[in-house]
């Protein structure tokens, strides 16, 4: 049996008058589904760093505040089916944050050159995220929210 690919997934949230969710779709690729950021870890890269390389490749956009983990998912990729193991944290995006842009995947990874569609979606969503990305949304500590809403 093989190893895991090791992955982080985050799930940026945008605190205004409810909680909203960063997202993302591939411009001109409507069959990928709308995503969160997610994406292998690097050789001898912590996981939270992981996460933060791969909001901020993926949206353009700086986190800030904790970075949480909130589950750990061990799951077969949807195509080829080799195993992998994602690690979803939660992460605070600033409140000034645009409600939309788009952003154009640079550097040398899977993704570069691919141009993303980034949203803020308030929680609850409505409809599920591609390859079920949304499954632990309900593992974020309502506790984190009002805190973090406070502190603006």
């Amino acid at each position: 049996m093989s190893l895991p690919r090791i992955r982080v997934a985050a799930y940026v949230v945008r605190h205004r008058a409810a909680p909203e969710l960063l997202v993302f779709d591939h411009v001109g690729m409507p069959e990928a589904g709308t995503q969160v950021p997610a994406g292998g870890v690097e050789a001898g890269e912590e996981l939270d760093a992981a996460v933060r390389r791969e909001v901020a490749e993926e949206s353009g956009l700086l986190t800030t505040g904790p970075v949480r983990q909130i589950a750990v998912e061990d799951k077969p990729h949807p195509d080829t089916g080799q195993p992998r193991r994602t690690s979803f944290f939660y992460l605070q995006a600033p409140d000034d944050t645009p409600d939309a842009w788009v952003h154009e995947v640079h550097g040398d990874g899977d993704d570069a050159g691919l141009t993303f569609g980034c949203r803020f979606l308030p929680l609850p969503l409505e409809r599920p995220l591609a390859d079920d990305q949304d499954v632990w949304l309900d593992r974020i500590d309502s506790r984190w929210l009002t805190a973090t809403r406070r502190v603006r």
